[in-house]
């Protein structure tokens, strides 16, 4: 037995997904500034959703001047380009050691920073460098 969705659902579906959209999609831009807060899953997420919800904001961030590039070479290719794993893994040791030094007191939390930091720097590395286009 099939079950008709109802359009008024329909339309509060895409409603809900078009929202965790532009909230992924703003976590993910932090992310570009706060290194503890994934940027790629966050970017990914976001054109995951907005290709539910909205072809239009879909399209917009895969084209975007700064993002775009970014999310399909992750998406298409699985690579990431030499300029942002620079500047991934330099702002990411920056304000862990910041931190480390100046903002956490507890040794422990220290030592997890650091560990976390060293597991994204060996994932960041992980990937293929893209050419570039």
């Amino acid at each position: 037995m099939e079950q008709k969705i109802n359009h008024s659902q329909n339309k509060f579906i895409k409603l809900i997904l078009l929202s965790l959209g532009c909230i992924s999609l703003g976590l993910g831009i932090l992310g570009i500034f706060l290194p503890l807060l994934p940027t790629t899953p966050f970017f990914l997420l976001s054109a995951s959703l907005f290709l539910r919800s909205s072809k239009r904001l879909y399209n917009w961030l895969l084209n975007h001047k700064y993002f775009g590039n970014y999310i399909k070479n992750y998406l298409f290719h699985k690579t990431i380009t030499l300029k942002s794993k620079i500047y991934s893994i330099s702002l990411l040791w920056i304000f862990i050691l910041f931190s480390t030094f100046y903002i956490v007191t507890h040794l422990i939390v220290k030592l997890l920073l650091l560990v976390i930091a060293i597991g994204v720097t060996v994932h960041i590395l992980s990937f293929k460098t893209a050419d570039k286009k």
